[in-house]
């Protein structure tokens, strides 16, 4: 039946049930919105009004919540007088028709009918539920702004994945994407740039245009609204103390004064590790407080990003005003102090009944009791931190950083860092063989990052995220064996079919074969590492 992810059981009986024009959907209390969806994208495909129905009609979808499941549960069953969904909550009543919409074909992925089509069901019966309640994709808009119907589209392609976490990181050095009403140049300044490096940081190309755009809060709130629809969470980021220059750069105020002239900082305009970073004072503390009130009213997740990587010291250690309150507060080092200010939202989020989630680095110099972390360097930081007893969310650079090259072929367009191939990332085992059963749970799940310093717009971003998502997808939501005994051909013939459900969806994914002509970007350079990468 060609499905991705890949169900846990799945028994499969002779013969089909068609849907015919007198097909509808038994709604029952909790599965409202499933209905509505299916009313929206199915009824779009196949033009099927499928009204309401009540009590045992035949010729029905129903749809029904049943306690006792666990978490994200779903059983379907297509019988040969209509068909059910049963899960162990909304969210797994959702997956469940994602599951059926697959069962379909990849017609089913249309917005308009064509004519003269056929619905049929396979006769089975399939339970499934999720190995992992943290699956998750990291998309950067601040790199490269992606306009809201590129962002709603994206929650539908996750959703489609059952793919269930969104994290969506708004603001770096490059551009901020979210409207703060308490400092309004955070976007009259912030989210526009001049001009742009087009490939690696090293590169002598610029693309001499402005670029930019931002999210209004409404924007938020319908983003917001539409994942929810689709059982996903979204996960704001807002970065700091580093990758802030955007931010310094509307508030000058807010950088390192005494060291560098903040007034002549722009929104930057390359890539790398930037060397301004927020200062440690009150008044940041203040600022950042207001934009996170207003974060926190926008987005009701319980998890809140705050970035805490790459923040160079060196600013630090020349301010006075850096060095005397680590004097102040009785501190080591200028590692404790990015400790302390991390340690401060932390305290602040938590007084609020939400949690502080940031990069591996946010360790260094000690990490608060309630804060989890997003392990990306690798493997070590996540093992550090469940064994410290933080919860953590797997996606080491090496394995799940999407924007790193698909293949070693000349053709690659802008080819980043090592070669994750579609198989690399179906066997990427996001829980650390080294943890203990007690440790290992503190592992959330795992996550997918698109980085998008070279991914100008919505095809580059499809290009470097598909095929290898419905991979990661399956690995994040199936119980596979151990990464070496994986069924890695049997996921290529499944795959076959999906790349008819991808058509359908619109997707610019690379072909097995390689990059067409078009998805290429001769003459830009970009920065490859060979070998196999570390697994530490």
């Amino acid at each position: 039946m060609d499905l991705i992810p890949l169900p846990h059981r799945t028994e499969r009986a002779e013969g089909f049930f068609e849907l015919g024009d007198g097909f509808g959907i038994e709604a029952g209390p909790g599965t409202e919105g499933t209905a509505r969806w299916l009313r929206a994208t199915l009824g779009a495909a196949t033009g099927l009004a499928l009204p309401p129905k009540k009590g045992d009609e035949y010729d029905a979808l129903r749809l029904s919540v049943r306690p006792g499941l666990d978490a994200e549960e779903y059983r379907l069953v297509v019988a040969p007088h209509g068909v059910h969904v049963q899960g162990s909550s909304s969210a797994g009543v959702f997956w469940g028709a994602q599951t059926m919409l697959q069962l379909l074909g990849p017609d089913a992925f249309r917005r308009a009918p064509l004519p003269g089509r056929t619905w049929r069901l396979p006769l089975t019966e399939i339970r499934d539920a999720p190995r992992f309640r943290w699956r998750g994709v990291m998309l950067d808009v601040a790199r490269h702004f992606m306009p809201k119907d590129g962002v709603l589209r994206y929650l539908d392609l996750l959703a489609a994945h059952k793919l269930n976490v969104f994290h969506f990181h708004l603001t770096d050095d490059q551009g901020w994407r979210v409207e703060i009403r308490k400092y309004p140049r955070l976007t009259e300044v912030g989210s526009w740039r001049s001009r742009t490096k087009f490939g690696h940081r090293a590169s002598p190309l610029w693309e001499e245009k402005p670029h930019g755009g931002y999210y209004t809060q409404d924007d938020i709130r319908e983003i917001v609204a539409y994942a929810a629809e689709r059982h996903i969470t979204v996960v704001p980021e807002i970065d700091v103390p580093g990758h802030s220059q955007a931010a310094i750069a509307a508030y000058p105020e807010l950088g390192n004064t005494d060291v560098v002239d903040t007034t002549a900082l722009s929104v930057w305009d390359t890539w790398g590790v930037n060397p301004n970073v927020l200062a440690p004072t009150d008044n940041t503390l203040r600022f950042y407080e207001g934009v996170f009130e207003e974060v926190l009213e926008l987005f009701p997740s319980e998890f809140i990003h705050v970035g805490g990587d790459e923040c160079p010291k060196d600013q630090w250690r020349q301010s006075p005003t850096a060095q005397e309150r680590i004097r102040e507060l009785g501190l080591k080092d200028e590692d404790e102090l990015q400790a302390w200010f991390i340690g401060h939202f932390d305290s602040w989020l938590t007084a609020r009944g939400r949690r502080l989630i940031g990069w591996d680095e946010i360790l260094e110099g000690g990490l608060a009791k309630g804060a989890a972390v997003s392990s990306w360097r690798g493997y070590a930081g996540g093992v550090a931190a469940a064994r410290a007893g933080h919860d953590v969310v797997m996606c080491p650079e090496q394995q799940v950083y999407l924007d790193h090259r698909q293949d070693a072929g000349a053709d690659e367009p802008v080819p980043i860092g090592f070669v994750r191939t579609l198989e690399d990332v179906y066997r990427f085992e996001p829980v650390p063989a080294e943890l203990t059963p007690d440790e290992a749970r503190h592992v959330l799940g795992t996550q997918a990052n698109l980085w998008t310093e070279v991914m100008e717009d919505r095809a580059r971003v499809d290009y470097q995220a598909f095929p290898r998502l419905a991979a990661f997808a399956e690995v994040a939501w199936s119980g596979l064996p151990a990464p070496a005994e994986r069924d890695f051909a049997g996921f290529e013939r499944r795959l076959a079919a999906h790349y008819g459900r991808l058509d359908a969806l619109g997707v610019a994914y690379r072909p097995p074969t390689g990059p067409r002509p078009w998805q290429r970007r001769p003459g830009v350079p970009g920065r490859p590492i060979d070998g196999p990468p570390p697994n530490r």
